[in-house]
């Protein structure tokens, strides 16, 4: 059983600047522990899907109702968002919002406040989805005001002043935006300068499933064909510091691919290396065997031009992933898979195949396998990742984690 104390833990807060803390944002010189901290609270239904760090204060969003403290019978009753402190691992009692449905997406704003992104409603007819919330008291931050329409919010990315959303919507307040939208962080207003949108779906409808953003890129990926116009099946980069925005010389027909006809699109996660040269790609998609990049994880090179392929290729053999941190010392990867190094699997082991149940590490430079191999019960998968200055924050559906109880969240700290 892994104990740290709670001086080592605030020692470590020390080093984490207050603001945006996500996966892709924090360099690990080494690979994280495989012994989860005992400090994370337990949520006790359902499954989490998010999770932001504003300064010291965990944000974790989902689908959910019930929570608890590490070591406490004491049940909370929390509405599909709850907030701890890292340090302790503390509820904060004061941070109780009342959200009618799941929380999609996360993201840390300043003086104190997240941006959340879902399902839920608000009390104007028709809209809702995106919200900003004060960690003091669970209230809406003033100023704030981003009616989603016609849709939800899956995935947010903030920089600075800017705040990108991404979802399944066709209207923000009364502009027309599908799916993908720049919005002035303060205000919720819609920026004029950002026109970028995904068409084309392979599916019954254009979603963004993930986004990713390092510097002047913000990598996309979902269910669409078409971004800005130019073909880029299922995931683009769109340049930010241009302006107005545009899509990036940059495409890949890696995703042009089918897999199985239950999955038209498959891609679910992404993440720019701290460094911001590449990002990891993860999806779905069925065993299909090598060839397929159904099921796969795969580094992309940032800062190349035209047509691009994957560096390389890392196979589950069938088993879907959905969450990726990239992290400069790994590439960490969950979902409800068996293996890695498993190209020739096929809903089995096939050579080489290592066992990796529900979470794992892979070679930044190799694309193979680490050694890391903390375990997870599998279920439906993790569904987030956040890398801090201590560590690796996990959310997921189960309730077994390194060999612990660990319900729904877990914390992976560096040695």
């Amino acid at each position: 059983m892994f104990a740290r104390t709670a001086s080592v833990l605030v020692a470590t807060l020390i080093l984490i600047p207050p603001g945006v803390a996500a996966a892709g944002t924090t360099e690990h010189d080494e690979v994280v522990s495989a012994d989860p901290v005992d400090t994370t609270p337990h949520v006790l239904d359902g499954i989490v899907d998010a999770i932001a760090l504003v300064g010291g204060t965990v944000v974790v969003g989902g689908s959910f109702g019930r929570v608890r403290d590490a070591g406490s019978t004491t049940v909370l009753e929390r509405d599909n968002i709850f907030a701890y402190d890292l340090s302790t691992g503390r509820i904060l009692p004061g941070f109780a919002p009342l959200l009618d449905r799941p929380v999609r997406a996360l993201a840390a704003g300043t003086g104190g406040t997240v941006y959340v992104g879902g399902e839920f409603a608000h009390p104007d007819p028709g809209s809702g989805g995106l919200i900003r919330l004060r960690l003091s008291d669970g209230l809406p931050a003033s100023g704030f005001d981003a009616s989603i329409r016609g849709g939800t919010v899956t995935s947010l990315a903030r920089r600075g002043s800017q705040l990108y959303v991404g979802g399944d919507f066709t209207r923000i307040g009364d502009v027309r935006r599908t799916a993908l939208a720049r919005l002035e962080a303060t205000t919720g207003a819609v920026d004029p300068g950002f026109a970028v949108e995904p068409a084309g779906p392979r599916g019954g409808r254009v979603r963004v499933h993930a986004m990713s953003l390092s510097g002047d890129r913000l990598a996309v990926a979902g269910d669409f064909t078409v971004l800005g116009g130019l073909s880029r099946p299922q995931l683009g980069l769109v340049d930010v510091g241009a302006s107005p925005a545009r899509v990036a010389d940059w495409r890949t027909g890696t995703y042009a691919a089918r897999c199985l006809d239950v999955f038209p699109a498959y891609l679910r996660g992404l993440d720019f290396a701290p460094d911001g040269t590449y990002f990891a790609v993860v999806t779905t998609g069925g065993a299909l065997g090598a060839g397929k990049p159904c099921d796969t994880t795969a580094r992309f090179e940032t800062h190349t031009r035209g047509e691009v392929r994957p560096t390389w290729v890392n196979h589950t053999g069938g088993d879907s992933l959905y969450a990726v941190a990239a992290t400069g010392a790994a590439v960490y990867v969950g979902g409800h898979q068996r293996w890695l190094d498993n190209p020739r699997g096929r809903d089995s082991a096939g050579p080489g195949a290592v066992a990796r149940p529900g979470i794992g590490a892979i070679h930044p430079r190799t694309g193979k396998a680490l050694k890391w191999n903390p375990t997870r019960e599998r279920g439906i998968g993790v569904k987030a990742f956040l890398a801090h200055h201590g560590g690796l924050l996990v959310g997921s559906d189960t309730t077994r984690l390194g060999h612990e109880y660990h319900a729904r969240v877990g914390m992976f700290p560096l040695p």
